[in-house]
């Protein structure tokens, strides 16, 4: 599967201040790529240099395998993109804002703002003011503007940013559809763990400027599985108990005599028994999940996100 995105060494320094840090991350075809970060990491000043907004300090962008710098015009022809909150004439309709935008952007298929405006899911509010829009649906026009132009590539900076549980509902219905029905690649910012967990395939987490990790999903999710958590009088007794009774093989002994078991959900009660009835005392049993909370916190080193 090929990049449609690379950065190498990718950096931006405003003055003293490093807003960017030597950033290594691909996007591969196809794919929900979630970029996530703390308001402040980075996200934004890496969003604008990919869409050669800002010129980086160093390093190198790569876009549909071509260099950034050398083929700028022809790249961004291939890219539709929200930066921030999307900006529109308050006073005219959904479909007279895409005209003027369509006429700038060159586009000179007839039917184009209709074909945008019903992918979001407008075509029935064309004629309303925008200045009467929801905030959701002001973001959802900003997508249909992103998509008048038929591009490969959709990037969006934190596109459920400020949006009810509704509006953000039907904005992951949207980019999901978008990704699987038009095989569309999709660059997504965010600073909700919540949103970027329910939407993406992959996900790189910048902290500082920094890429702390990229990772796809499937291996984060068998990362953070379901566990039965057991705290015992003796470890190396009760986990040759959970293997002779119960075949449990898949588990982890922790500091402080602390025992997580990933199968057996559910049957706590029995594994309790079974260590008591071998003189095995139990402090504590819990079943717990890692989030991705969780492992964010992990690898910034504390605090929240946001």
């Amino acid at each position: 599967m090929s990049a449609i995105i690379k950065t190498t060494n990718l950096t931006k320094i405003y003055g003293n201040q490093v807003s960017v840090d030597n950033l290594n991350i691909t996007v591969k075809q196809g794919h929900i790529y979630g970029f996530l970060g703390r308001n402040g990491a980075g996200k934004t000043t890496t969003i604008r240099m990919l869409l050669g907004l800002i010129k980086p300090t160093d390093g190198q962008i790569e876009i549909f395998g071509e260099d950034l710098m050398k083929h700028q015009k022809t790249i961004l022809r291939r890219i539709g993109s929200i930066v921030e909150v999307p900006g529109f004439y308050e006073n005219l309709t959904a479909r007279e804002n895409l005209l003027i935008n369509a006429k700038i952007m060159g586009v000179h298929k007839r039917n184009a703002m209709d074909e945008a405006l019903e992918i979001v899911g407008l075509q029935h509010e064309h004629k309303k003011l925008v200045g009467n829009y929801s905030l959701g649906m002001k973001q959802r026009l900003g997508i249909a503007r992103a998509l008048l132009h038929y591009p490969e590539l959709l990037i969006l900076d934190e596109p459920t940013n400020g949006l009810d549980p509704i509006g953000i509902k039907e904005m992951r219905r949207l980019i999901t559809s978008l990704a699987a029905e038009r095989n569309m690649t999709i660059f997504i910012s965010s600073h909700i763990l919540s949103e970027i967990e329910q939407l993406v395939d992959h996900m790189g987490i910048i902290h500082q400027g920094k890429l702390l990790e990229e990772i796809d999903f499937d291996t984060l999710r068998k990362r953070n599985r379901k566990y039965l958590e057991f705290q015992v009088s003796n470890d190396n007794k009760a986990v040759m108990l959970l293997e002779k009774h119960f075949g449990i093989f898949d588990y982890e002994v922790h500091e402080e005599r602390t025992i997580r078991v990933y199968s057996h959900i559910g049957q706590q009660g029995m594994i309790n028994k079974m260590f008591v009835q071998h003189d095995i005392d139990v402090s504590k049993i819990i079943m717990s999940e890692d989030r991705l909370e969780d492992y964010f916190t992990k690898l910034v080193g504390g605090g929240t996100i946001g």
